[in-house]
């Protein structure tokens, strides 16, 4: 079982993604120049995006708190909060620190780490076991998570191990030249979904994966804004790749709202098992 130490600190973190997030999505243009690192207004925009996604996620698992409900979409919270902080530690030298938004940015970054910290703790000294409870996952559902892992972990991957000059840091599919803060930035953000994502395949309720698809559901409609916010950046005709991230933004937002009307959120029992 987790904490009341553990849900509030789950709180502390959406309030601090949430004020980050408004201002670096609604304001790119003036925050941009006095980030944590070097970044464009679109790249601005898009962590502002991440945060939203963040503030969203962690607030409503906060709120619903049930472990075998909420467990998957905390553990993404988690790994985004310790591998942003690694990333950080490793470009230390490339931070510029001295506007309060860069300040900000650490202590969300820190808040979810220490977050982390204690949600470990709590789930290693309470030992929650599996447990089924309402409508079983079908074999359509694994099967898109297994087809999801592997998309989104090779992003994971590729962010990480990619070098100045390959595709995706020169606007091969992100549509803008990217150093390699930002590109392993990218590379944490996607390593944390697909990690947190491995941990469904071995899930048996419908109503957690539906809870972990409504908490990440803040993630792509900010970041779907943001792309579409900046739609006159991509050139797709000279730069197809660019498809490949607004897209895959699209194929799995736009499927998951008639899901949701059919099935539920995972927030109560209802709806009918997936086939």
């Amino acid at each position: 079982m987790l904490s009341k130490t553990s849900r509030w600190l789950t709180y502390l973190t959406a309030f601090l993604y949430a004020i980050l997030g408004i201002i670096l999505f609604v304001l790119p243009g003036q925050v941009a120049p006095v980030f944590a690192w070097k970044v464009s207004p679109f790249v601005t925009m898009t962590i502002g995006g991440w945060c939203l996604g963040n503030a969203w996620l962690a607030w409503i698992s906060a709120r619903r708190w049930e472990w075998r409900l909420v467990y998957s979409a905390l553990a993404y919270l988690w790994l985004f909060g310790v591998l942003q902080l690694v990333v950080v530690i490793g470009f230390r030298d490339k931070l510029a620190p001295e506007h309060p938004i860069a300040w900000l940015y650490f202590a969300a970054i820190g808040a979810n780490t220490v977050t982390a910290a204690v949600g470990v703790l709590d789930a290693v000294r309470g030992r929650p076991g599996k447990q089924e409870f309402g409508s079983a996952v079908g074999v359509s559902w694994r099967l898109m998570d297994v087809a999801f892992v592997l998309f989104v972990g090779f992003l994971g991957i590729y962010g990480a191990l990619a070098r100045l000059g390959a595709p995706g840091t020169n606007g091969g599919i992100f549509p803008e030249v990217l150093s390699l803060f930002t590109m392993r930035s990218f590379a944490a953000f996607y390593s944390s979904i697909a990690l947190a994502a491995i941990l469904l395949l071995r899930e048996r309720n419908l109503r957690t994966y539906l809870h972990h698809s409504l908490a990440s559901y803040g993630l792509i409609v900010a970041i779907t804004a943001a792309a579409l916010a900046n739609l006159g950046t991509f050139d797709f005709a000279a730069r197809p790749g660019g498809l490949i991230y607004l897209g895959a933004y699209l194929v799995v937002g736009i499927p998951l709202l008639f899901v949701f009307r059919s099935l539920g959120t995972g927030g109560r029992e209802g709806g009918r098992p997936a086939r």
